[in-house]
């Protein structure tokens, strides 16, 4: 029996879940839960070089690139580092979802045009107020990939044969 009474989606809703669902801070998220972030999806369009954000600057918004190629660095001396790139499905400054944090990497557009989703801190934050449950399955996501990081990093510093003081990782932590 159909139930008159569920919420049924657009094409585009949907298709906007797909694409939500294959990024890891919302993989948990049922369409009732991403439905809360669709009002707050502003779409923005960068060219070839543009910078997304620098280094240093506050964490005021999550980045979901949907069309492109975006290098992460990290600025060292007088030049960049780079990192990664990324393409689309791709999370950037996932640091928003803390409280007063400032972006640890620089991102740059390297594809002649990249296309966003971009949601602002506030927003995301009010969403965290009204529904408890997808605070936590989207800071439990933040968790498995800052713990993913932590692997990686451990695991270039064993291969590498310990080219730097490892303890200065831990020095201002807990």
């Amino acid at each position: 029996m159909i139930n008159p009474f569920k919420k049924t989606y657009t094409r585009q809703e949907q298709n906007t879940f797909v694409f939500l669902a294959n990024i890891r801070l919302f993989s948990q998220l049922n369409y009732k839960q991403m439905f809360l972030f669709l009002p707050h999806m502003h779409e923005r369009k960068y060219e070839k070089n543009e910078v997304v954000f620098f280094r240093g600057d506050p964490s005021h918004a999550l980045y979901l690139l949907k069309k492109g190629q975006v290098s992460l660095d990290i600025d060292m001396s007088d030049s960049f580092e780079n990192l990664t790139t990324v393409g689309p499905g791709t999370a950037l400054g996932e640091s928003c979802l803390l409280n007063d944090t400032k972006r640890l990497l620089n991102a740059f557009v390297t594809s002649d045009k990249a296309e966003f989703y971009v949601i602002p801190q506030g927003n995301i934050f009010d969403i965290f107020e009204s529904s408890p449950k997808v605070k936590v399955k989207m800071l439990e996501a933040l968790a498995e990939i800052y713990n993913s990081y932590n692997a990686n990093l451990f695991n270039a510093y064993k291969a590498s044969g310990g080219f730097f003081n490892l303890s200065q990782v831990y020095a201002n932590g807990s």
